[in-house]
């Protein structure tokens, strides 16, 4: 179980190449900051987050160019987040996609986090670096939201640009390399990094998307924040849930068991979350229900089955209740 902030080592090879787009030898930047060479090619390392924070440090020092860091989107590939870049790949829409990362990224770092909001407009992206204000910090949130812009052009298409964007970094002497790379009204000194991408863009559906591909990805990520994150007690809970829904869901009890703790601590863990275990039982089967029905292949039968519900009839009250439509309306209503 992870106690550190940490982040995978495989995110360094994105890193690597951008300053090696920019002249600098990237084996010895990594003798410079102390990294071995072999830790980028084992695909379950992680590397010390303060590390990173080196490694800006020293590209900064060697590279005049202040922007340097908003090129990291012409230096990723799906391997370098691990699981999370192909579940992303495979999203149905950047809205499901985006709403993956929220939850996982912290596989990818424990350090930086996420949050999406839905707004009349759109959808609300923030991300918060994890540090202090500096200049670091913002070379990290250049290095992450140009990244993240060029992973929603792969999926929807190059024509996209964010509605909007807030960057928390002073405005720089000549803006117009972050006006020309992200295409909108940057406002900078803002309280917040947060981008908005309207509505239309954000729930369309994309020609990467693999229902069965996505299902899988979310298990495999989902069982692997449990593994190292043991204070993730959501993660631990439904990974259990999903390895038994399709019998019907275990009740609390079981739970615990498999858990190695008592009933009152999990109520009491749940409760500082304002969840309860019916409710993360209810939640679980919703988030599956919804992959399921995503996938044309799954009659609406076979996913009643597959919730462990008996009857149909019970799944369609379930998910009403859930949702406010029956499965067969959700199916056919356009992305959400």
């Amino acid at each position: 179980m992870l106690k550190t902030e940490s982040t995978l080592a495989s995110v360094w090879l994105i890193l690597l190449r951008l300053v090696e787009l920019h002249g600098i030898d990237p084996q010895r930047f990594l003798q410079e900051v102390g990294v071995r060479p072999e830790a980028l090619r084992d695909i379950r390392a992680r590397l010390p987050s303060r590390l990173a924070d080196i490694a800006f440090s020293k590209a900064a020092a060697q590279i005049p160019d202040p922007a340097f860091a908003l090129r990291a989107g012409e230096c990723w590939h799906p391997s370098n987040l691990g699981t999370m870049g192909y579940a992303w790949l495979s999203s149905r829409t950047l809205h499901t996609g985006l709403k993956r990362l929220e939850r996982f990224a912290r596989i990818v770092g424990n350090r930086a986090s996420y949050c999406c909001v839905d707004k009349p407009a759109g959808l609300h992206v923030v991300f918060d670096h994890g540090r202090d204000d500096g200049p670091i910090a913002h070379l990290i949130t250049d290095f992450t939201l140009s990244m993240l812009l060029n992973m929603c052009r792969t999926n929807f298409g190059s024509q996209l640009n964010f509605l909007a964007l807030r960057l928390r970094r002073p405005e720089p002497a000549d803006p117009q390399p972050w006006l020309r790379l992200f295409g909108c009204a940057v406002e900078f000194g803002a309280v917040e990094d947060s981008f908005l991408l309207d509505r239309d863009t954000v729930d369309a559906p994309l020609p990467t998307a693999n229902i069965p591909l996505a299902n899988t990805f979310d298990k495999i990520l989902t069982e692997q924040l449990a593994h190292l994150f043991d204070d993730d007690i959501v993660s631990r809970c439904k990974t259990h849930l999903l390895r038994q829904l399709t019998s019907g869901p275990p009740s609390a009890q079981e739970t615990c068991t498999a858990l190695g703790m008592s009933q009152r601590t999990l109520q009491r863990k749940l409760g500082e979350l304002g969840l309860t275990y019916q409710s993360l039982c209810d939640e679980t089967r919703h988030e599956l229900a919804r992959r399921y029905l995503d996938d044309p292949g799954k009659s609406v039968t076979e996913v009643t089955f597959l919730l462990g519900f008996s009857e149909q009839s019970a799944f369609t009250r379930a998910f009403r209740r859930w949702s406010g439509m029956s499965p067969t309306t959700y199916r056919y209503s356009p992305a959400v």
